[in-house]
């Protein structure tokens, strides 16, 4: 049965939840009687007049107390992070021109080198990381593979090239994917998969990039994109200064239609922030847990304050 969002393996003492509004109400009647009488005109002379409100309080803490109890009892089950053993991640780079732009220190793809070395070294080892490169075409420069030497020296050896296939590249990506060894434990499963891709332009040749995100979505690899740099970057051809500004639109369409996340990245130490969220959540899987302890432990802080109200109604302290 699922409630509050929630699921609970025993959901029949839920119906004990209805025992807070009938102490709420009797709470309510009892005093409305006791307001009317002389002895509760006596002891509003000896009891200050703030009493009301911690009384109140004491009470309202109490059976917030008691209703998380009620929800621990019935042994709740909620969604939790927990990390993934394996998975398939496609770093997806690209090397067009427009990536030796210095608006990043020391230039774009220098620092996008070093940003995906960190990101794969980060990722635990039983995950297949490949590498996936895009200009005017694509290539699949390491297949997928747990060897972390290996992807560290094919970044180390990038060579940029003219024009930008981002369509292509998220093509080229999803084939890569069909190169994943199979799991000696678990032969016949296929372990979840998402592309990385970081790029700075806009797609110039190639099939469309909406297409390409759209059959990661249906073969079920979201896609996320990093816009690596910023509005004032340029290089230098045939002796002109040529602007290089990233395309943001374009990667956010793609990061949505495949079911993704889009995030941007203006500098080095950004863009390690950028792979660092990524890899927290391709590294993660939602999986059911029991959260009993979770309610129990709110219900003893909502007692223990409830506690503390009763004690202040006889005491000086505040």
């Amino acid at each position: 049965m699922t409630f509050l969002g929630m699921e609970f393996l025993m959901p029949g003492r839920l119906w004990a939840l209805l025992i807070i509004p009938v102490i709420g109400v009797l709470y309510v009647l009892l005093s409305n009687r006791g307001s009317k009488t002389q002895v509760s005109h006596r002891l509003r002379v000896v009891v200050p007049k703030d009493a009301a409100w911690k009384r109140n309080g004491a009470v309202l803490l109490a059976m917030l107390s008691l209703a998380s109890l009620i929800v621990a009892w019935a042994i709740p089950r909620d969604y939790v992070d927990k990390p993934r053993d394996r998975a398939t991640i496609v770093v997806a780079l690209d090397v067009s021109w427009s990536m030796e732009a210095e608006d990043v220190d020391p230039n774009r793809i220098r620092a996008a080198q070093a940003a995906a070395k960190a990101f794969i070294g980060s990722l635990p080892e039983r995950f297949n990381v490949a590498l996936v490169t895009f200009a005017g075409t694509p290539a699949v420069n390491v297949a997928p593979t747990t060897d972390r030497g290996v992807l560290d020296r094919a970044i180390d050896a990038l060579v940029l090239a003219p024009s930008t296939a981002v369509g292509e590249g998220i093509y080229k990506s999803l084939d890569a994917l069909k190169l994943v060894p199979p799991d000696p434990d678990n032969p016949d499963e296929t372990p979840p998969a998402a592309i990385v891709l970081l790029s700075d332009g806009a797609t110039n040749v190639g099939r469309a990039s909406a297409g390409a995100a759209t059959s990661a979505k249906e073969a079920g690899v979201p896609v996320y994109t990093i816009a690596f740099g910023t509005d004032n970057g340029f290089v230098e051809q045939d002796g002109q200064r040529q602007r290089v500004a990233v395309d943001h639109y374009e990667l956010s369409e793609i990061a949505k239609l495949s079911g993704g996340k889009k995030y941007s990245a203006d500098s080095a130490s950004q863009l390690s922030e950028v792979y660092e969220a990524i890899r927290a959540s391709v590294g993660t899987e939602k999986v059911p847990a029991e959260v009993t302890d979770r309610y129990a432990g709110l219900a003893l802080i909502f007692a223990v304050l409830a506690a503390l109200g009763v004690i202040s109604l006889g005491a000086r302290w505040p």
